[in-house]
């Protein structure tokens, strides 16, 4: 006999087939993702758009929802007078390197902590979430404080100006550490025994079985790696104050005050590029990801 699961929700079954239910419904859902979807594409819209219109255009009120007379050169004139390629190429070096350490370091602390379970590891780890209750503001000070004047005993080391002052704070991420570890929970311990069985160590399974296994969570945490890099301006403004090591947002609004807004609006436009393009090629990993260490056979 064939078990039927019921699904119980504020409007019984029954009652979505008939006529007038059924057309509530589906016009409540329609206007709801209409709306939802204006909130997330609207600004997109407009920064597109915007970077079309004149200065004076730009500044109307209310304002136009297509440019009278588009300029798309001001995308051109934006790429050369903000020096668009060097800031842009800043800015993935960066993330980059930021990817490069998170996956290293973050992965072998998940992986001690879900698997080799050290003493005191839940301890630990629950340090580490508590971490993520304390407002990002509140350790710019003394991250700042320990970036000017690195606490090496007999050295005056200072990391301004250099890409490890963002590397090196980006590594101590409780939340990728958290997801990874999650993840590698889930992963079954037969299989972990036979690896030791077959006479891996560690290391031997970390990297044959656990790594392969793990590539959607991996491109989850390179996502956020990289994204929260991309988009972060004050700490990159505090720790890299020259012009030859700025990031695309501290370059933007360096250049902004005697830039038109027009122009500045389209470099906008061309900094966001990479990472709504990153983001659609990933997208798929980012759902798997988030849904894979959430239930166990």
């Amino acid at each position: 006999m064939a078990h039927q699961s019921e699904t119980r929700s504020l409007i019984s079954f029954a009652q979505l087939q008939r006529g007038r239910g059924k057309a509530i419904y589906w016009t409540l859902l329609i206007t709801v993702v209409i709306l939802f979807t204006l909130c997330f594409i609207g600004p997109l819209y407009w920064m597109v758009t915007g970077a079309l219109k004149s200065s004076p255009e730009l500044a109307q009120t209310p304002p136009t929802l297509w440019p009278s007379d588009p300029q798309p050169g001001n995308y051109a004139e934006a790429w050369n007078r903000l020096d668009l390629a060097k800031l842009l190429f800043n800015t993935f070096y960066y993330a980059i390197g930021a990817l490069v350490f998170q996956l290293v370091l973050d992965t072998a602390a998940a992986y001690a902590l879900s698997k080799l379970r050290p003493k005191l590891g839940n301890l630990i780890l629950g340090l580490m979430l508590a971490t993520l209750m304390i407002p990002a503001m509140v350790l710019i000070i003394p991250q700042y404080v320990t970036v000017i004047d690195m606490p090496i005993p007999f050295t005056e080391l200072s990391l301004i100006d250099s890409p490890f002052a963002i590397w090196l704070p980006a590594v101590a991420n409780a939340f990728n550490i958290f997801l990874l570890k999650r993840f590698f929970d889930s992963i079954p311990e037969d299989l972990m025994s036979a690896a030791r069985m077959d006479g891996a160590g560690s290391m031997r399974t970390l990297w044959s079985i656990v790594l392969p296994i793990s590539r959607p969570i991996l491109g989850v945490v390179s996502i956020f790696a990289v994204t929260a890099v991309w988009k972060d301006f004050l700490w990159p403004k505090l720790v890299m104050p020259s012009p030859e090591t700025r990031t695309i947002s501290v370059g933007i609004y360096a250049f902004s005050g005697g830039t038109p807004q027009n122009v500045v609006v389209a470099a906008a436009v061309i900094a966001a590029i990479p990472t709504i393009v990153f983001f659609l090629i990933f997208q798929r990993s980012i759902m798997s990801g988030l849904t894979a260490g959430g239930l166990k056979e």
